[in-house]
């Protein structure tokens, strides 16, 4: 009886050991995502404003 509970007991530990193990690689994921996302943003925000630069040189040009 108690070798049925220390194996039970095992297998209820391994089983919260794998799903802490696929939440943390969840999370991983996830922060991963956010990261790819961010740098995107800021790539977009770049181009604009490289954009933007260009526009002014431009029209200060055209105004000269």
């Amino acid at each position: 009886m108690n070798t049925y509970l220390n194996r039970s007991t095992e297998m209820n530990l391994m089983n919260e050991d794998l799903a802490r193990a696929q939440m943390s690689a969840r999370l991983g994921e996830a922060r991963q995502l956010r990261r790819g996302h961010h740098v995107a943003r800021a790539a977009r925000l770049s181009r604009k404003a490289e954009r933007a630069a260009q526009q002014a040189r431009l029209a200060l040009a055209r105004a000269l």
